[in-house]
């Protein structure tokens, strides 16, 4: 089984695109695999609407969502593993998924924010 990872983002959002062009500089090793599911030619493993509602990634073959695949994705990136391993922690991980769907809540303000 490949070690990559696959991210599954919204092309159309300011904010996303801003997060992925950090994560592709931070990701030196070329480990993760940027999907824009905008893109009609994109590779989606389930239903899109999905996938623009919530962050999608899919790590050891195993399709994750919100704040698990933000985890999965740093533990991809050296700089970010040690967040993305604290992650694996269940306590930890419902912390940080409390917190990303608070952030779900103010998204659309503050994507017109960025725009």
């Amino acid at each position: 089984m490949s070690d990559r990872l696959t991210v599954w983002y919204d092309g159309t959002c300011p904010l996303c695109l801003r997060e992925i062009a950090l994560m592709r500089r931070l990701d030196r090793g070329r480990r993760i695999d940027f999907v824009n599911v905008g893109d009609p030619q994109a590779a989606c493993p389930i239903d899109r609407r999905p996938l623009l509602a919530r962050f999608h990634a899919r790590e050891a073959g195993r399709i994750v969502s919100g704040a698990a695949a933000f985890a999965a994705m740093w533990r991809a990136i050296p700089l970010l593993r040690p967040f993305g391993l604290a992650a694996r922690n269940q306590v930890v991980l419902r912390w940080l998924e409390a917190l990303y769907l608070r952030f779900l809540h103010v998204r659309p303000t503050l994507q017109r924010w960025v725009r």
